[in-house]
């Protein structure tokens, strides 16, 4: 296989694409991201005007925009989201144009233009909930909201266009974790180690309910490996990527480990008792892919990040929660 040079990341400047698009400099690719930049463009920390990279802000929905930005490259990695399903119901509407609607034309133009290979970043939510206690990849789809539906739909409409010469690979992954320079602080594992570390106390919502998570550097390293795997052997191909499934009482737990044992555990019962844990294990197999950091090492990352001053205000800033920055800038 030739080397693949160019890559095209949507949603690039986004919590997984700030890991993301360092690593993909450092190994040599020229890089292209296409993002809106609602939490700030300023991401890539020493990497930021680095000379392979173009940074375009802008809207997937701008069809024109896409044909020149994606002209001459050779993968596209599509992580550009609403992302997560309360982020998603604040405007179904909005979160219905960029998730599925836009999808279908990046993937048509991506194809006319040459594009190789397609990575698409679904999620594991598309499974619903199931009694079995190893999901795999080959459970029927069950999605309980919109923002899981349009995921599993975009899968769908991609792998009908899947054919010789485009390799399209679908990844599902589990909630993602640990610092990041582009910081989410509001998913499970940082909100938990963000409220321990300043409040020194942690209210958990049920408890038993199993949450899958994966460290964002085992996922940087999974989008750097799809770059590289040979087509063949992941050709529409999809799957799940995680680290172990843990209960929500076993992360509050951990957290509080590393954090520190004054750390308060307020029990809250709750309605939500959605549980959802995956299996990494056909990953493995095929592919030789396991994660190798642990929610352990997510929290220390975050601590280091919060002493350092790497994450200021980080209980009140925006730019670290996806619902508040979207309801401030009232993205249409």
């Amino acid at each position: 296989m030739d080397k693949l040079k160019t890559v095209f990341v949507t949603g690039g400047a986004g919590y997984v694409g700030s890991a993301l698009i360092p690593t993909l400099l450092d190994n040599d690719y020229e890089v292209r991201v296409l993002d809106l930049c609602i939490y700030g463009e300023n991401v890539f920390g020493e990497h930021q005007n680095h000379p392979n990279l173009t940074l375009i802000k802008g809207d997937i929905r701008d069809q024109e925009l896409l044909k020149s930005s994606i002209e001459g490259a050779d993968a596209v990695i599509h992580l550009a989201c609403i992302s997560n399903d309360p982020s998603f119901e604040l405007n179904p509407e909005l979160g219905k144009t960029i998730n599925y609607d836009a999808f279908i034309p990046l993937v048509e133009i991506s194809k006319s233009l040459g594009v190789k290979r397609f990575i698409y970043a679904s999620s594991s939510s598309v499974y619903g909930i199931k009694e079995v206690e190893n999901v795999t990849e080959d459970l029927p789809l069950e999605p309980l909201t919109d923002y899981s539906r349009f995921k599993a739909d975009c899968e769908e409409e991609l792998l009908k266009r899947a054919e010789e010469g485009f390799t399209t690979l679908i990844v599902r992954p589990a909630t993602v974790c640990g610092y990041a320079p582009r910081q989410r602080l509001d998913v499970i594992v940082n909100i938990l180690s963000n409220h321990a570390f300043h409040n020194r106390k942690i209210k958990v919502f049920g408890g038993e309910q199993k949450r899958p998570n994966i460290h964002i550097k085992d996922m940087v390293r999974f989008y750097l490996n799809s770059l590289e795997w040979e087509s063949e052997k992941i050709d529409r191909k999809i799957y799940n990527a995680g680290y172990h499934n843990h209960t929500v009482n076993q992360i509050a737990k951990i957290v509080r480990h590393n954090i520190g044992e004054d750390v308060v555990l307020e029990k809250t019962p709750t309605d939500d008792n959605r549980s959802y844990h995956i299996s990494s294990q056909k990953i493995k197999d095929e592919l030789g892919f396991e994660a190798k950091h642990s929610i352990e090492e997510a929290v220390v990352g975050l601590c280091q990040a919060f002493e350092s001053g790497n994450l200021p205000d980080s209980m009140n800033d925006s730019k670290y929660f996806n619902i508040k920055r979207m309801q401030e800038i009232d993205l249409v």
